[in-house]
């Protein structure tokens, strides 16, 4: 490789559960293994099992991964999530004067690409080419039809740059060959790249490769209710691994492998047919099943493999740490929330304190993990667990440990205290309900 600092290939799964990877602890499909290309990945690097997302929703993740930053402190992060009744809003987005890891690697030399979903706010106030990425190719709201493209008002939504593209294919193999693409492209460069790959897989509509007559039957309600099942969504994540399999070999054919840090995690917890075990709830909710995700890292030449930490640590600490691995500096105006990994890379065993705090409007959720323990509060209930004791948070030590309850909740108000408030006009966007399905 050209140059000492790593190219860095930063995937990001939707709405992925914890255990369902094989690597996790997932089961086998009847195809076979889920996730082959990943398992091995963590196989020969490093995973963690204590790595959580910055919000059991998509976008305010999203706002914490490219600034680095807890998302709370910009105001379109406080929408859980940003909904499609947003369309050209000026205020609920990534604001383009906002430093992100992108300018900040672009401003240090890096070339820089995202090739998936954007999900922070819509043109023509803002985009990925405004928020320090050269090249784009997804879509821009939070889902759209793997066929058609369209998002869930109807409307095309996929992008080259700052335009419309009309691409025929499925959406997770159209971006799983344009990320191949760019690999081979970057290889005849001599600056390194930064790719974020962020696939809309396994996010609904529930769709594999073989499924393109269905657009039609769903149109566009693509929270798709009514379909899909254990056996569609395992085929989904099979094709985003198959995916990432393919640009692991593009990495091999041009010798950039080893140079190369490639990282996969997911946006929030797992959805309707997600597998979540031990952990409790999933999407939206700030129980385990809805924050704690899995975490891999693979880089040859500096994460010796077969590794695993259970280092505390969440979404915005990747992109602390892509900006120490490539030499990059926060901007002195906005300080960096995020914290860098790179000694738990370099050494799997090292360990360091980190609280973690959580905040949701949604159900008036709030959470902080410090050392074993957790804060919980849902629905005007305060709980205490002990994580590694009880993953799936159903022994309750509130009632035992009424101090460490009451230092947790003083911490967490303080920290929260540092935040900006949640506006009064953030809103709440429920896909499902009761009276669609049972609930956790």
């Amino acid at each position: 490789m050209r140059n000492t600092r790593p190219n860095v290939i930063f995937i990001v799964a939707d709405d992925l559960g914890f255990a369902d990877l094989g690597c996790y602890g997932g089961r086998d499909a009847a195809f076979g293994p889920v996730s082959p290309v990943l398992d091995g990945l963590a196989a020969n690097g490093l995973r963690f099992t204590q790595g959580y997302a910055n919000s059991p929703v998509c976008s305010p993740t999203r706002f914490g991964l490219i600034t680095a930053r807890y998302q709370y402190r910009l105001r379109g992060a406080a929408e859980e999530p940003i909904n499609s009744k947003s369309r050209g809003s000026a205020t609920l987005g990534l604001p383009p004067a906002h430093p992100t890891v992108p300018s900040l690697l672009q401003g240090a030399g890096y070339r820089t690409a995202l090739i998936g979903k954007w999900h922070l706010g819509s043109q023509p106030h803002f985009g990925p080419l405004r928020s320090g990425y050269e090249e784009f190719f997804g879509p821009m709201s939070g889902g759209v039809d793997y066929f058609t493209h369209c998002d869930s008002t109807g409307q095309h939504d996929l992008w080259l740059g700052d335009q419309e593209q009309q691409t025929e294919g499925y959406l997770t193999d159209l971006l799983s060959r344009r990320a191949c693409d760019y690999v081979r492209r970057m290889a005849r460069e001599d600056a390194p790249f930064f790719l974020s790959l962020h696939y809309t897989a396994p996010h609904w509509p529930w769709e594999t490769r073989d499924d393109a007559a269905r657009p039609a039957k769903i149109h566009n309600k693509l929270f798709d209710l009514a379909g899909g099942n254990i056996h569609t969504y395992r085929r989904m994540i099979h094709h985003m691994d198959e995916g990432i399999g393919w640009i692991m070999q593009a990495l091999r054919e041009t010798s950039q492998e080893r140079d190369t840090l490639v990282i996969f995690t997911s946006d929030n917890g797992g959805e309707r047919f997600s597998d979540n075990w031990p952990l409790v709830g999933g999407k939206m909710d700030l129980t385990e099943g809805g924050i704690r995700v899995p975490w891999i890292a693979h880089w040859p030449a500096a994460i010796a493999p077969g590794g695993t930490s259970a280092q505390l640590c969440m979404s915005m600490d990747w992109s602390a740490t892509i900006l120490d691995a490539a030499g990059a500096s926060a901007h002195p105006d906005y300080p960096l929330d995020g914290v860098s990994l790179m000694p738990v890379l370099r050494d799997a065993g090292h360990a360091f304190e980190r609280p973690l705090h959580w905040r949701m409007n949604h159900r008036g959720q709030r959470a902080l993990r410090q050392g074993e323990w957790k804060y919980l509060r849902v629905d005007g209930n305060d709980y205490l667990f002990n994580i590694p004791q009880d993953e799936r948070e159903r022994a309750n030590k509130a009632p035992l440990e009424p101090q460490r309850l009451a230092a947790m909740r003083d911490q967490w108000e303080a920290w929260n205290a540092s935040m900006p408030p949640i506006p009064e006009d953030a809103t709440v966007s429920l896909g499902y309900s009761y009276k669609e399905m049972p609930q956790r």
